[in-house]
């Protein structure tokens, strides 16, 4: 087991995930980071998105690779986040590391 799969914690996301909670999510992220090296987030199957979640998530995914941290989902994307990540066109401009992380499936070259 390596130390980055050592210090790891679940987070179960609350079913609305908007622009007007975002700021919770964020803090609550934020602060299973400081003594985690990785999180795993479980989004509720009814999980109502909006972009501003995506974008938030896709901000600490960036941040946490960068501090060799690792944020992971429970679950791919379903439902409404999936929704919002076709409509924004994120799912066409995936890359393999997006489709893991989002999708939980691997890209053949």
């Amino acid at each position: 087991m390596s130390v980055r799969e050592q210090y790891s914690e679940s987070m179960s996301l609350p079913e609305s995930l908007s622009i007007r909670n975002i700021s919770d999510i964020f803090s609550r992220i934020v602060s299973l980071f400081k003594n985690n090296n990785s999180v795993v987030l479980d989004i509720p199957e009814k999980a109502e998105a909006d972009l501003s979640f995506v974008q938030l998530i896709e901000a600490v995914r960036r941040h946490a690779d960068s501090n060799d941290k690792a944020l992971a989902l429970a679950a791919p994307a379903r439902g409404q986040v999936l929704k919002v990540l076709e409509r924004a066109g994120f799912v066409e401009a995936f890359n393999g590391e997006d489709t893991k992380f989002w999708l939980h499936e691997e890209v053949k070259p």
